[in-house]
């Protein structure tokens, strides 16, 4: 099949089959090409079932290729066809088996299919098949089921777009794993503005020309702040006027901020105080934070600074901006996550460090996290934090064992090296002190926190004296004032651990 990017007229009605009725496990998937990759990648998918992909039908612009099947695969219309066929069908995954499609035509085909709450999947040309590493690259698209014993959900509805298709636009740390994404997914639903924020240029620079196709640099919707800067925060919003932000800046790595609380409250707390008081003072319809599970009963530096960061929102609620945020578990897929860190110990043979052998996880895509943000941004009418059921928590062990069993490696080698400090055994989704309140998504559940503590801004004040000059013992003190539950550790801060090593800290 070949394709120009640009759309072919029709010649045939896409074929009426509604395959609802006839899904197996895996999640139902639209092959574009019905030629010998299509059919071929079809044929693999059919055979193997921890691919996580069940192909319900093709699409194909040969009119030659209408209403045919191909090992009992339908053909259900053409390119053209795309949206009546994922209503019709309810597929979740699109995946693009023409490796020659230009990138041009692949970019506009996932913005049509995300604004029906469907991903996108292509074939890599061959030289570039050829070049990528082995171990496991595109696992995370292909068998996430298998890895965290539950299927991927399609979280966000097509509803998200109202909140979006329009509206000026801006995402803090853009060029992240989680801003970059969410970057991605709101270009496909034509905002009139998007305005991508983040201290490293580099990012920036990377995401620009994916999405645009070029990266001078110099457009007005790519900034490069620091949230920290009060002053410039502000600048920004009083020139780009913001209708709705997302907020994924944030020092996330635990063993990082039990070493440096200061640096934590600074970019987590603070930054993300400038950034509520900028929303309200010029008017941001919508702030949607992006949180962690760890900040529900926080035992950690990130845990606390993140649960303070929820609580901030909540001291600003009632004004006309919509404050909320949402809580995720562990992201499979985000940069430096866990099964990076895992395919680079098992590609090498080294062992595979894991804190202890029963500790636990939340996981989720990168997809349903970011959806789970959309879907916030159009629901919330008021400040709340919103939390997805992700199912029963996943063993580390069982997840390594999983992708290794992938990967066709038999053995491994385990390290169990301990808790460390602030990192729990198990996570928890809500905290105790929290009000659990149904919303009319299935899955999401919003959670309303107790009143504060008298003298909660008076404590905000002076925990940011002391991070400011650098005074971590005082810090963590403020920390345990303004944080229900939250006791810091007591003795000296332990040392920075190697990157290489294997924990569950990311979200």
């Amino acid at each position: 099949m070949k394709h120009s990017g640009i759309p072919q007229q029709r010649t045939t009605s896409p074929q009426p089959t509604d395959v609802r009725t006839h899904r197996t496990s895996g999640t139902p998937a639209l092959i574009v090409g019905a030629g010998q990759a299509g059919t071929s990648l079809a044929r693999d998918l059919h055979r193997v079932q921890s691919f996580g992909l069940t192909p319900i039908g093709f699409l194909d612009d040969d009119p030659l290729k209408q209403g045919r099947r191909y090992r009992g695969t339908p053909v259900m219309g053409t390119v053209d066809d795309l949206e009546v066929v994922l209503e019709r069908t309810g597929a979740d995954v699109v995946v693009i088996a023409i490796p020659s499609m230009s990138s041009v035509a692949i970019r506009a085909l996932a913005r049509r299919a995300a604004l029906l709450g469907a991903r996108v999947r292509h074939l890599p040309p061959f030289l570039a098949a050829l070049q990528r590493e082995i171990a496991g690259s595109d696992m995370r698209d292909l068998q996430v089921g298998s890895l965290i014993g539950r299927d991927e959900m399609r979280v966000v509805s097509p509803a998200a777009a109202t909140a979006i298709t329009g509206k000026r636009v801006l995402v803090t740390g853009a060029g992240g794993s989680i801003g970059s994404e969410l970057c991605r997914q709101l270009y496909a639903f034509g905002p009139s503005d998007l305005v991508m924020l983040d201290h490293d240029e580099s990012n920036l620079h990377r995401l620009h020309l994916e999405l645009w196709g070029e990266a001078s640099m110099d457009a007005d919707n790519v900034m490069v702040a620091d949230i920290r800067d009060t002053e410039r925060i502000h600048q920004i919003f009083r020139e780009q006027r913001p209708q709705v932000v997302f907020h994924a800046a944030a020092l996330k790595h635990l063993p990082v901020l039990e070493r440096h609380p200061c640096e934590g409250v600074k970019s987590n707390v603070l930054g993300t105080e400038n950034l509520v008081e900028a929303s309200i003072a010029f008017d941001v319809e919508r702030f949607v934070l992006i949180s962690t599970d760890k900040a529900a009963n926080p035992t950690s530096v990130l845990g606390a600074t993140k649960r303070l960061a929820e609580l901030v929102l909540q001291a600003h609620a009632g004004s006309t901006t919509v404050l909320s945020a949402v809580r995720f578990g562990n992201v499979l897929g985000s940069r430096g996550s866990l099964l990076h860190v895992i395919r680079e110990q098992l590609a090498c043979g080294s062992q595979v460090t894991v804190t202890d052998p029963e500790v636990t996880r939340f996981f989720m895509t990168i997809e349903e996290a970011v959806g789970l943000v959309l879907e916030a941004a159009r629901m919330a009418d008021a400040s709340a934090t919103y939390v997805l059921d992700m199912g029963e928590p996943v063993k580390i062990v069982s997840l390594v064992e999983n992708f290794a069993r992938l990967l066709s490696i038999p053995d491994i080698d385990f390290r169990f090296t301990g808790l460390r400090p602030g990192e729990k055994l198990n996570e928890d989704l809500f905290a105790d002190n929290e009000e659990r309140v149904a919303t009319a998504h299935s899955r999401i559940t919003m959670a309303l926190p107790r009143l504060h503590r008298p003298g909660f801004r008076a404590g905000l004040r002076d925990l940011y004296d002391a991070a400011g000059h650098n005074r971590p013992d005082e810090v963590l003190e403020h920390l345990a004032r303004l944080v229900p539950g939250y006791t810091p550790p007591v003795g000296p801060r332990p040392p920075v651990l190697a990157a290489a090593s294997l924990y569950p800290d990311d979200y």
